[in-house]
C-alpha cells in the first residue's frame, strides 16, 4: 500500500469511527466498537503491521499518520464513554430520587418506666428536705441485713420462706435498710438519707413480686422525735399525690424501731397502708458507734411499686414488668 492509499484509508477509518461511536447508546457496544479500531486485531493494529512492506522514505510519515489516528480514536472512546456514564448516573438519580419535602420516618420514643418516674419524684421531695441518697448491694450478708437491724435469729423474717440465701452463706438484702447501717459505719452523726434500690423476698402474686423497689429514710440527729417524722410523712404523700390527704398512724412491730407505726392514708373511704415507720431502736444506734445520749433517730420505708400503682391507678403489679409498649406509652 502506497502512502495515498494509506491516507485515504486513515481518512475513511476515522469517518467510519466516529459514526459507529455516536450511534452507541451503550458502553458494551461502544467497548465492542473500539476493540474492532485499536484491539488486537483492529483495524489500526492491521495497518500498523503492514508498515513493513512500505518504502523505508514513506514508512516513518505512515507511522505518524497511524499514531495520530489511534489517538483520535481513543479520544473519541473516552469522551463518549463520559458521555454515556454521566448520563447513566442521571437516570439513576432520577429513578432513586428523595422527596425531601415528604415527612420523615417517625419513630417511638421511649419514656420513663413509671418504678423510674415514681423513684425520682419520691427522691425529689427529700432531696428538697435535705436528705442524700446512698445505696449499697443487693447481695448481702447476715450481719447487715438482719444482726445489725436488731432483729433476732429466730425471727421468722430470717426463714427461708421469706429470704434468698446464696451459696457463699450470703442472701439477697429483703430491704434497703443494710445502708442505713452501712452509711451509719462510715460516717459520723448526724445523718439525714433515702435509700432507693431493688429488693427480694419469696413472694409472688397481684400484688407482690419476688424482686421489687423499696425506698426508706433514715434521719438521725439531736433532738430527732416521732412528731418530726409524722409531719414529714404528711408532707410527703401530700406532694407525692398533689392534694392533702388523711392520715393515720397505727401502733406495729419492726425489730428496729420503738416504737414503730405503719401509716394508712384515706383512699376510695377506705383507710389502705403504705409505708412502715418508727423511732430507731437504740441497739441499733449503739451498733454503729452513734451516741445515743445525744442522738434519736427515724426511720421509714414504702414500696415503690405500690405507690406508684397508688398514683398512677394500676389494677395488677405485674403490667410493671410485661413491657408492653401499649402500657408504657401511658408515662
Amino acid at each position: 500500500m502506497n502512502l495515498e492509499a494509506l491516507k485515504q484509508t486513515i481518512s475513511d477509518l476515522k469517518s467510519l469511527s466516529k459514526s459507529q461511536f455516536g450511534q452507541s447508546t451503550l458502553q458494551s457496544e461502544l467497548d465492542d466498537l473500539y476493540r474492532s479500531f485499536l484491539g488486537k486485531k483492529g483495524e489500526v493494529n492491521l495497518l500498523l503491521k503492514s508498515l513493513g512492506s512500505m518504502e523505508p522514505e514513506t514508512r516513518k510519515e505512515a507511522g505518524k499518520l497511524l499514531n495520530i489516528l489511534k489517538s483520535d480514536i481513543e479520544a473519541d472512546y473516552l469522551e463518549l464513554t463520559s458521555s454515556l456514564t454521566k448520563a447513566a448516573n442521571q437516570e439513576k438519580l432520577a429513578k432513586e430520587k428523595i422527596d425531601i419535602s415528604l415527612p420523615g420516618l417517625q419513630s417511638k420514643k421511649g419514656s420513663l418506666h413509671p418504678v423510674s418516674r415514681t423513684i425520682q419524684d419520691i427522691c425529689s421531695f427529700f432531696e428538697r428536705m435535705g436528705f442524700d441518697i446512698e445505696a449499697g448491694p443487693e447481695a448481702e450478708i447476715d450481719y447487715y441485713n438482719f444482726e445489725a437491724l436488731n432483729v433476732p435469729k429466730d425471727h421468722p423474717a430470717k426463714d427461708m420462706h421469706d429470704t434468698f440465701y446464696l451459696n457463699n452463706s450470703g442472701l439477697l438484702r429483703t430491704h434497703t435498710s443494710p445502708v442505713q447501717i452501712r452509711t451509719m459505719e462510715k460516717s459520723e452523726a448526724p445523718h439525714r438519707i433515702i435509700c432507693p434500690g431493688k429488693v427480694y423476698r419469696k413472694d409472688s402474686d397481684l400484688t407482690h413480686t419476688p424482686m421489687f423497689h423499696q425506698i426508706e429514710g433514715l434521719v438521725v440527729e439531736e433532738d430527732a422525735s416521732f412528731s418530726q417524722l409524722k409531719g414529714l410523712l404528711n408532707d410527703f404523700l401530700e406532694d407525692f399525690f398533689g392534694e392533702e390527704v388523711e392520715l393515720r398512724f397505727r401502733p406495729s412491730y419492726f425489730p428496729f424501731t420503738e416504737p414503730s407505726a405503719e401509716a394508712d392514708i384515706r383512699w376510695n373511704k377506705n383507710w389502705l397502708e403504705v409505708l412502715g415507720c418508727g423511732m430507731v431502736h437504740p441497739n441499733v444506734l449503739e451498733g454503729v458507734g452513734v451516741d445515743t445520749n445525744k442522738y434519736t433517730g427515724f426511720a421509714f420505708g414504702l414500696g415503690v411499686e405500690r405507690m406508684a400503682m397508688l398514683k398512677y391507678d394500676i389494677p395488677d403489679l405485674r403490667a410493671f414488668f410485661e413491657n408492653d409498649i401499649r402500657f408504657l406509652d401511658q408515662f
